[in-house]
């Protein structure tokens, strides 16, 4: 909040989702090689920057879960990942993930036999 003339003006900041900013939310350096990954994963991903941003506050509810969001190594999309064992953590991992994907429009591929989703992106 800044003070001009004894008046409050009140200054919204947010994180802007681009590269640079994205990578670093998720816990990347900022190098050659993740940008061109993470642009690779934003061609491949249907309408990435219309949900962008909101993937930022879905990364923060997962720390709590012992899980994340980040770049495949495999496919070129971002995956959401549960490395918990507990089963009533995997429980809240997935019903959290389904509520926002649900809440976004988005697209997930269940990856088989592991508490793994890719964000395909916008559905049509």
């Amino acid at each position: 909040m800044l003070i001009l003339a004894n008046t409050f003006i009140r200054v919204k900041m947010s994180i802007q989702p681009d590269i640079e900013n994205i990578l670093i939310q998720l816990d990347y350096g900022v190098n050659e090689a993740y940008e061109n990954q993470l642009k690779e994963i934003v061609n491949n991903t249907n309408g990435f920057f219309d949900f962008a941003k909101h993937i930022f506050t879905l990364n923060d509810e997962l720390k709590r879960l012992n899980a994340i969001v980040a770049m495949s190594n495999s496919n070129s999309y971002l995956k959401i990942k549960s490395n918990s064992t507990d089963p009533l953590e995997i429980e809240e991992f997935n019903e959290v993930v389904k509520k926002w994907a649900s809440k976004y429009k988005l697209e997930l591929k269940k990856v088989e036999n592991k508490n793994t989703y890719y964000i395909l992106g916008k559905k049509s």
